[in-house]
């Protein structure tokens, strides 16, 4: 599972990069975010989706499915891969409102430790769905199995879109999407280095970049 992140790319860089991921040119009709690096569920994330065009929006983070009624319940800020079709708080926006989140890396626990978890330099983008109930964008991540060298740290692991899958995820039909269902790719996630942080992590008060060390 991924519930906390960390975004310090901002600005012109974050547009940039959202606009190579994705293959055409992406506005942000709100701005972009400032820099953070102890993202929570229920707190507003960037998000990049297709319209008439490709934006970066913030949403919040925790999806509100279109038939909400209200925003009791936990907040659904991952979705299993397993079930994401056929699941009724996912399979509506599976189908048409998928997203990519991105990110400079995020914190998993093991043995009540935290960990960083980063590519390098280099941003990554996971897979997410996003949805508008209670006349608010929201949104969630997917996560699948995780996989080597990761499976030490966490049985889960966000579904991180390789360069070549974030287009057929946006912008690809239902069926095309469900081809991606399936963990990222090995040789993909030998790239990421991790390494252990502090346990301030765990208060979301904490918000600063000696967080990752």
């Amino acid at each position: 599972m991924c519930g906390r992140f960390v975004l310090f790319t901002t600005s012109a860089s974050l547009i940039e990069a959202a606009t190579q991921a994705v293959g055409r040119p992406v506005s942000a009709p709100q701005g972009t975010p400032g820099p953070r690096y102890n993202l929570a569920p229920t707190q507003i994330v960037p998000i990049v989706r297709l319209g008439e065009e490709a934006m970066l929006d913030p949403a919040r983070w925790g999806l509100f499915p279109h038939w909400k009624k209200d925003d009791s319940g936990p907040p659904l800020f991952n979705a299993r891969a397993e079930t994401i079709a056929e699941k009724p708080s996912f399979r509506d926006a599976f189908k048409k409102q998928r997203c990519v989140i991105p990110m400079d890396g995020y914190y998993e626990w093991h043995e009540k430790r935290p960990h960083y978890v980063s590519l390098g330099d280099g941003l990554m983008w996971a897979a997410g769905l996003w949805a508008t109930g209670l006349d608010q964008l929201s949104a969630t991540m997917v996560t699948t199995d995780s996989v080597e060298p990761l499976s030490w740290l966490h049985h889960r692991l966000p579904r991180f879109l390789t360069a070549d899958e974030v287009e057929p995820w946006l912008a690809g039909t239902a069926d095309d999407a469900r081809e991606l269902l399936h963990p990222t790719p090995v040789e993909w996630v030998e790239q990421l280095t991790i390494r252990e942080v502090s346990t301030d992590v765990g208060n979301v008060r904490h918000d600063h970049a000696g967080l990752i060390g």
